[in-house]
């Protein structure tokens, strides 16, 4: 049997690492734990800030770094706490969200506060996706800006996730960055910051380098992740813009693609 090829697998949640239920199945996980015994480290990566990765984490007793809230979070499961924390400007940001309002109409919004029981405030008319995940309701706008926060999130009640984000982009692309990270979500972010940078601070920390990791993913936030790994594999469900710029495409999350390339790399 040849050694395995990478040192590193970086894997995004939703969508990919998890099924549409929130789990791992035995078979993923085995194809893991196969490659961590090969001398490979896993690292999940994920626009999810802690406190919505925490239980998955846990569950799947998962000790090591993980990088959350789209890179701004560098976490140690193992010990439960943030290694590294990254805000966003409120005052740039409620620039920017001013500017694509008057683009694109009214926003409803969100918003990702910052710390390891950060909350997720959610307003009017935002429309929360179906599951466990905690969030908070608020109707005064003063609320959403009285505290640290890693993210917003907008929505639009007529354009799509693609178009909002186009628009955003146009609009306010040098104060901010806007991304796409899965159905009805789109994000403001700090200006410059992707999965890719939170992943390279933990990839140092492991004292691994980018040509010895392998990525999945599933959606447009995972592009500079796939552009700073050596391999990129976009799962059967991934977005076309990820499908573009990956290496390979594997089978869907429903389908245990993660280890379907895991076993084939394992057994070459």
């Amino acid at each position: 049997m040849s050694p395995f090829p990478y040192r590193l697998v970086a894997t995004d949640l939703d969508g990919t690492l998890l099924r549409s239920d929130e789990s791992v199945s035995d078979r993923t996980r085995n194809a893991l734990a196969a490659a961590t015994a090969a001398g490979a480290a896993h690292i999940v990566v994920t626009g999810r800030a802690v406190p919505w990765t925490r239980h998955i984490l846990d569950d799947l007793g998962y000790e090591g770094i993980a990088v959350c809230g789209q890179g701004a979070q560098v976490y140690h499961a193992g010990e439960h706490r943030l290694l590294t924390s990254l805000t966003l400007d409120r005052q740039l940001a409620g620039l920017a969200l001013s500017k694509i309002e008057a683009e694109v109409g009214p926003l409803a919004l969100a918003a990702s506060r910052d710390g390891l029981d950060g909350e997720v405030l959610m307003g009017p008319g935002y429309k929360a996706q179906e599951g466990p995940l905690p969030y908070v309701p608020y109707e005064d706008p003063a609320e959403l800006w009285s505290a640290p926060l890693t993210k917003l999130y907008i929505q639009h009640p007529t354009l799509t996730d693609d178009e909002l984000t186009r628009a955003a982009r146009e609009t306010v692309g040098g104060l901010v960055d806007v991304v796409m990270a899965g159905p009805g979500i789109v994000e403001i972010l700090p200006l410059g910051l992707s999965k890719a940078t939170g992943l390279s601070l933990a990839a140092r920390r492991l004292g691994v380098k980018a040509a010895e990791t392998i990525a999945f993913g599933d959606m447009p936030n995972d592009i500079p992740m796939f552009g700073w790994a050596a391999h990129g594999v976009a799962m059967g469900n991934a977005h076309e813009e990820l499908r573009a710029v990956a290496d390979e495409v594997t089978a869907s999350n429903e389908e245990d693609g993660i280890a379907l390339v895991l076993e084939r790399l394992l057994s070459a």
